[in-house]
């Protein structure tokens, strides 16, 4: 009888049902944490009701869709997400970026684009995931992120305020709608602006409270019941914005022909917003078990949180600070307290849809302006403008441009803003030093010389990256060979695995200058694929009187070997 061999494809099924059981494992309720999670799960699904609807307001949407997005981005999130206590729900951020998106949208058509924009920024989400770009976070400068928040922050005060006064008032930015509103006084709804401001009162009397936790319902639901009882009908309520549907969302795919370059710009910039501060959330919420959390697979779960959301006719979420913050406060044990605030969240949705469209628009304004001023970080702001001249460029520039720019601009610039300070600080912080050996084989560090003297030996030494503005930084710090005769300078390479094309141009240029004095340039510690790549290069070696010295197991014996080496050579007759 004659055995069949089993087909690759076998194999392959094998493999997925194998990570499909080790995943169901992993996030499978665990029955000693499942009752903690669960009672957890309720207070974040309170206070995300108000968190919801103000994301709604900021995106210029029905407030449903935040809570749409407030039942499905935490279960999402929270069955594939890394750092197992966060919780990826609705944010300012994210919504202020959804809204910039969409500014130029028909209001008609706004929530169509609005799904495929979520879906959108989701898919990119998954991408950045897969692709493994969260080491790439690293390089968001602090100030530039700091001075985005910041701009997001006084973007969502200045936008509120004319709901806070119940009035209407227009403008290609924040600012200029707070400054029509101000000019135009005579539009401001007193009846709207006394309830917003009572709501107000109420989040600032309870905040130091240990009714902090409900202090945004009752900011909304008692100027809500006082307005309906008195019947005060030129107050706006939310359900002026749409109808408010009872029940849950049916999954519904996107239209395709709501695509535009715009709106791809847009998915961008709320990718590019949640996946940063994403990655900050993940920082503040450790993993119960002290396991370290992987930015990628928190991609991953953004990424699925939108997509999830998308789907059930929700706008975008992420990493939500406030809201991880009170599921760790609450006791949360495990993963499932997130998902089980979404499924709290689909509860109260169900019991109460009908009173949600009855809520004050300005009591929705009075919420988002004291999140907004409770999150700016005016610390961080200060401490930054004390370090320095790039690092108050950076926060400054990131500041203006996210108050003049729609979201996907002030994104762009940050992320230039972060690529020429990660250029700049590179080439700042290079240093040329000049080593002497002593008899016992150690070396002693001097400042490098800014000339060469005739028939010496200087061996030196590079800190910093030698990639772009950093090789050119060298080139101009090498000491001057121009007026010495027969000068060898030796320098060390080690610890560098790989050179740029301008670091090659730089060392060529160099060998010339030194060969035009009757002098030689020796090469130490070279890696084996730096060696490589000079080999390939061929314009290094190829200027007379260049000598390479790989690198050994023994710290600093090649570059002895190459200082000696010029020494002997100093010492023939030239």
């Amino acid at each position: 009888m004659m055995l069949r061999a089993r087909r690759p494809a076998d194999n392959h099924g094998v493999v997925i049902a194998g990570r499909a059981r080790r995943w169901l494992r992993r996030v499978a309720p665990r029955r000693e944490t499942v009752r903690k999670d669960l009672v957890a799960g309720l207070p974040g699904a309170i206070s995300g009701v108000p968190d919801g609807m103000a994301a709604s307001v900021l995106a210029g949407v029905n407030p449903v869709y935040g809570l749409y997005a407030s039942i499905f981005g935490p279960i999402g999130g929270g069955l594939t997400a890394g750092t197992r206590l966060m919780v990826i729900t609705t944010t300012s951020a994210a919504a202020v970026a959804a809204g910039s998106a969409l500014a130029d949208v028909p209001a008609a058509d706004r929530p169509r684009a609005l799904f495929l924009l979520t879906l959108l920024a989701g898919a990119l989400m998954v991408v950045a995931g897969l692709a493994r770009l969260g080491r790439y976070i690293r390089f968001v400068p602090h100030s530039v992120m700091i001075g985005f928040l910041s701009g997001v922050a006084v973007n969502i005060v200045l936008g509120q305020l004319p709901d806070l006064a119940g009035a209407s008032a227009s403008g290609p930015f924040a600012l200029a709608k707070a400054w029509d509103l101000l000019t135009h006084l005579g539009r401001v709804n007193a009846a709207a602006l006394l309830a917003g401001l009572f709501a107000l009162a109420v989040l600032v009397a309870l905040r130091p409270t240990r009714f902090a936790a409900y202090s945004t319902l009752v900011a909304l639901i008692v100027p809500s019941v006082v307005v309906a009882l008195t019947g005060a009908d030129s107050v706006p309520v939310a359900g002026d914005a749409g109808g408010i549907p009872s029940g849950l969302p049916a999954p519904s795919l996107p239209h395709l022909s709501d695509f535009s370059l715009s709106l791809l710009a847009g998915a961008f910039a709320v990718a590019a917003v949640v996946l940063v501060q994403g990655a900050g959330v993940s920082e503040s919420a450790p993993n119960p078990d002290k396991t370290r959390a992987d930015p990628n697979r928190d991609f991953l779960a953004q990424g699925a949180g939108n997509l999830l959301a998308g789907l059930f006719r929700g706008q975008p979420v992420g990493g939500s600070v406030g809201r991880t913050a009170l599921n760790v406060a609450s006791g949360a044990a495990d993963r499932w307290a997130a998902i089980f605030s979404g499924l709290w969240m689909a509860v109260l949705l169900l019991l109460f849809s009908g009173l949600v469209g009855a809520v004050v628009m300005s009591t929705l304004a009075a919420v988002l302006i004291a999140a907004a001023i409770g999150a700016f970080r005016a610390a961080d702001v200060r401490a930054i403008l004390r370090t320095g001249a790039i690092s108050r460029i950076a926060v400054c520039a990131t500041f203006l441009a996210t108050l003049f720019l729609p979201v996907a601009a002030a994104v762009g610039i940050g992320v230039v803003l972060s690529l020429l300070m990660q250029l700049n600080r590179e080439a700042a912080d290079l240093r040329v030093v000049q080593l002497t050996p002593r008899d016992d084989g150690a070396f002693v560090e001097h400042p490098a010389p800014r000339r060469l003297e005739s028939r010496q030996v200087v061996l030196l030494d590079v800190y910093g990256s030698l990639f772009y503005a950093g090789a050119r930084t060298l080139q101009a710090r090498l000491p001057d060979p121009a007026e010495a005769e027969r000068p060898v300078v030796v320098l060390r390479l080690r610890g560098r695995a790989m050179l740029g094309s301008t670091a090659f141009a730089v060392l060529s240029d160099y060998a010339g200058r030194l060969a035009d004095a009757g002098g030689r340039l020796y090469l130490t510690g070279v890696d084996p694929a730096v060696l490589h790549q000079l080999r390939r290069n061929r314009t290094v070696e190829q200027v007379d009187g260049v000598r390479v010295f790989e690198a050994s197991d023994v710290v600093g014996e090649s570059s002895l070997e190459g200082y000696h080496a010029a020494q002997r050579w100093l010492a023939t007759p030239g």
